[in-house]
């Protein structure tokens, strides 16, 4: 059959920009309507295959993964909507526009219910199709954002606000994340738990050319060995016991955004290979399946321990190390930049008061000099627990922070130095919650890794 010209429509091409991260199947057994549908879309594209047949195309999604199907009802062998029922029961989630030059309402109500979601009757126009193609891939951009949105708010991924403080430490840092966020290389973010990683790889992605790309964050510390590889990469129908039907991973998820993998040190051995694959090939391969799928994704990954002593150790691979240590910066831990307390504060109280439907508290410079003589093993993370509690109760809880054992006194001009009084105080915690040191970890704003460290040190079971 003869087909339309593709018009010249400049906002048509710019409205395409952001197919680019698309891959899409055109199976129909015309020739001349196959090449035709792949010339049309291949420039807005990032892949375009055609299949002939049902058939073909199933070998084809064995090995791809396509955001959207254009199928052709009436296929040789097995049509279109039988091979639209046995991808929906497969797992197949993805877009899926059918196309038929004879149709009847029963037909289209029959490949709605099959699962299509659009429906397009030849002969039709270019602008027909690339309209529908649009809407069919905006909406797989919003079920991706909504699955990252749900996620995150699950996770309670703190909101972006910038990172606070004047100090030369923080304005050094601010600096470094200013000109790192505009480059495409991966970063290693290094520092104590609640230095504000998460915070700073935040930065990075909202002042990036990425920033109206997703932001998937990933804790490996939390997730589970056994099914972390399922959650990255995604899995196929019947992979393990349990996968019912085939799910994309976060990598997916994450396509033309930033995936922030905190705790990178707790990703197991059999992981790390893997994710160095994906660094140097830009492609995933789903578990239990032979599809190869291309991601553009950028990694920021965050460590709070020593990946050189990890790698000297054979806990981490050296060649990952190096991959993902093409920029590092640090974040300091807050006890070197306690002149950004003052700002913390005022931060943390105008942003948690309105959260908790209090009333804003007041500090005094008296209870700021107490803060700013502190050692905050839990850093950023721990003050904001500090201020947290101190609205919900109504005024700056200093007696708190300064717990100590009976003979000691809370406040500073006492003998006691600022180790004693850290020390001290984990216990005192401790003591509250009977031993219980995940309690306490998360009471402290510290990991329970490190509260286990500080117990040892002590020699505290």
């Amino acid at each position: 059959m003869s087909t339309p010209a593709v018009p010249d429509r400049p906002d048509r091409d710019r409205a395409a920009e952001g197919w680019r991260h698309s891959s899409i199947l055109v199976v129909d057994d015309e020739q001349g309507m196959r090449n035709f549908l792949e010339k049309t879309l291949a420039p807005r594209c990032g892949e375009v295959h055609g299949a002939d047949s049902a058939e073909a195309a199933e070998a084809l999604i064995r090995t791809h993964r396509y955001d959207l199907l254009i199928l052709d009802i009436a296929l040789p062998g097995k049509n279109g909507i039988a091979l639209l029922r046995d991808l929906r029961e497969q797992g197949y989630s993805g877009e899926v526009i059918l196309i038929t030059a004879f149709a009847d309402l029963d037909t289209a109500i029959e490949a709605l219910r099959a699962g299509a979601s659009d429906f397009i009757l030849k002969p039709f126009r270019v602008t027909q199709l690339l309209n529908s193609v649009q809407q069919s891939l905006e909406r797989a951009r919003l079920a991706r954002e909504n699955y990252v949105l749900r996620r995150t708010i699950s996770q309670r991924t703190p909101p972006f606000s910038g990172l606070v403080g004047h100090s030369p430490v923080m304005q050094q840092l601010q600096r470094a994340l200013q000109r790192v966020a505009q480059v495409t290389s991966t970063v290693l973010l290094s520092g104590e738990s609640g230095t504000g990683k998460e915070l700073a790889a935040l930065a990075l992605h909202r002042n990036s050319p990425r920033a109206n790309g997703p932001f998937v964050p990933v804790n490996c510390a939390t997730m589970s060995p056994e099914l972390i590889e399922s959650e990255l990469f995604g899995h196929a129908k019947g992979a393990f016991t349990g996968a019912t039907k085939s799910r994309d991973g976060l990598f997916y998820y994450a396509q033309g955004g930033t995936l922030f993998l905190d705790e990178i040190g707790e990703l197991p051995l059999s992981l790390q290979a893997a994710l160095l694959r994906v660094l140097d090939d830009r492609r995933i391969r789903p578990v239990g399946s032979e599809q190869q799928v291309p991601v553009d994704v950028r990694i920021i990954a965050a460590t709070n321990r020593s990946l050189a002593a990890e790698v000297a150790a054979g806990r981490f691979r050296a060649d990952l190390y190096y991959r993902l240590q093409v920029v590092e910066i640090a974040l300091p831990p807050l006890r070197e930049h306690k002149e950004d307390i003052p700002d913390l504060v005022e931060h943390f109280i105008a942003t948690l008061a309105p959260q908790l439907g209090v009333e804003p508290i007041e500090v005094t410079p008296e209870e700021l000099e107490y803060l700013q003589q502190y050692h905050w093993p839990g850093n950023v993370r721990e003050l904001r627990n500090l201020i947290e509690r101190s609205l919900i109760l109504g005024s700056l809880n200093v007696s708190a922070l300064y717990q100590s054992l009976p003979a000691a006194r809370p406040y500073p001009g006492t003998a006691t130095d600022l180790h004693t009084l850290e020390k001290q105080h984990i216990l005192a915690v401790l003591e509250s919650v009977q031993g219980d040191k995940t309690r306490a970890a998360k009471m402290l704003g510290i990991s329970r890794r490190t509260l286990e460290r500080r117990c040892a040190e002590w020699s505290v079971s």
